[in-house]
């Protein structure tokens, strides 16, 4: 298991789910973490978890969305502990569920600012850090298995995570002699507070319904997301950049 002692590592969206999951993993593995939410009470609530368990954490509030708050994050990350090694752009909304012909367009907008210029927000502010050290760094943006393919009702969420996927290849060739690596990972449908607040995990039909999607015939779970994104980041990986992980329990295969 890799460790990433004396290292430090910003993840956005780290106040619940897969964020605040791999926000801890990090820690355990000996990160100085940088956990960045709107979410208040469930980014100290983040901290307290990486403190109570001897590791090093500090919050700070970040509207992804604003590219003053994601230079804001970056800059913390530096003046907290020095330098910024790896970062986890996770922050993520699922926005409203209507058919394309339907879909209001504020909503649009709200879910491609967030899922989508969001993650160039903050992956600009932290490519702009680590191509300034010596060491570089590594990136891992959380795309979708919906970054994929299509998905009824969901436009929105489809369209930012397929752009996420193009700004992370597009960003990997520019920074790549520069020393930073930039992947991304693609969950399946993951247990989360993000899941259960559009009634998938709650509504028994539904669930079925989204697990029968998967080979496995289940959702997955943060901490397989986590280790994989921890596994982008660390040494042995030291050969993938531009790359896609999908972690979806065979999501892809039917």
């Amino acid at each position: 298991m890799a460790s990433f002692e004396d290292t430090t590592a910003v993840v956005t969206g780290a106040g619940s789910g897969i964020g605040r999951t791999t926000a801890v993993e990090f820690a355990d593995r000996g990160a100085d973490v940088v956990v960045a939410d709107v979410d208040v009470e469930g980014g100290e609530g983040t901290v307290s978890r990486v403190e109570d368990a001897g590791g090093d954490a500090v919050f700070v509030e970040t509207d992804v969305t604003d590219p003053d708050e994601a230079e804001a994050m970056v800059d913390t990350a530096v003046e907290e502990y020095g330098r910024l090694d790896y970062a986890f752009n996770n922050a993520g909304i699922g926005g409203e569920q209507a058919e394309v012909a339907e879909y209001p367009p504020e909503q649009w907008r709200a879910v491609i600012d967030v899922n989508l210029v969001g993650v160039f927000n903050c992956l600009r502010a932290e490519i702009r850090r680590m191509t300034r050290q010596d060491a570089g760094g590594a990136v891992v943006n959380n795309a979708s298995v919906l970054g994929k393919v299509g998905f009824e009702t969901s436009s929105g969420y489809v369209a930012a995570k397929h752009g996420v996927l193009g700004l992370t290849k597009t960003a990997a060739l520019e920074n790549a002699e520069a020393g930073v690596r930039v992947n991304a990972v693609c969950p399946g449908f993951i247990e989360t507070p993000l899941l259960e607040a559009g009634g998938i995990t709650t509504d028994p039909e539904i669930r079925a319904d989204i697990e029968g999607r998967h080979a496995m015939n289940r959702l997955g779970t943060p901490e397989e997301v986590a280790g994989a994104v921890l596994w982008l980041c660390s040494d042995e990986a030291s050969f993938v950049t531009g790359e896609s992980l999908d972690i979806e329990g065979g999501y892809l295969s039917r």
